[in-house]
């Protein structure tokens, strides 16, 4: 996120070195459709900036999607282990591996997983 605030800072200041060396351009009456070099480049930057603004945005939504997967799947896993904890103190009963894959599946949907992410997820 440094290297993407550094290359935006530079961007965004290299309007102040291309400006003063950029000559303005001639009025002329005849033609209505020339806007001049400096509007040009002041236009050309402004298409650069827009276009970093949408990678970096995009590059930042991949990550946050990666971040909510990754805290997804620590919050389940946490609860698994809880429950595990658990079946330690049901001894003598016997549990089938069909159970154990409901159990599971159960954690998964119940694991308050969406609570975490939706409290979570506005800070990163």
């Amino acid at each position: 996120l440094e290297e993407w605030r550094n290359d935006m800072y530079e961007e965004i200041n290299s309007i102040n070195q291309i400006l003063p060396n950029t000559p303005a351009g001639e009025w002329d009456d005849d033609r209505d459709d020339d806007p001049g070099e400096k509007a040009r480049a002041i236009r050309t930057w402004i298409r650069s900036v827009l276009f970093k603004i949408i990678r970096y945005k995009t590059e930042h939504q991949r990550l946050l999607k990666e971040a909510t997967t990754l805290l997804e799947l620590a919050v389940w896993k946490a609860n698994l282990d809880d429950n595990k904890e658990g079946e330690g103190e049901r001894e003598g009963v016997r549990t089938t591996r069909g159970s154990r894959k409901r159990a599971r599946k159960e954690i998964s949907v119940t694991s308050g997983a969406d609570i975490v992410i939706k409290n979570v997820l506005p800070f990163l």
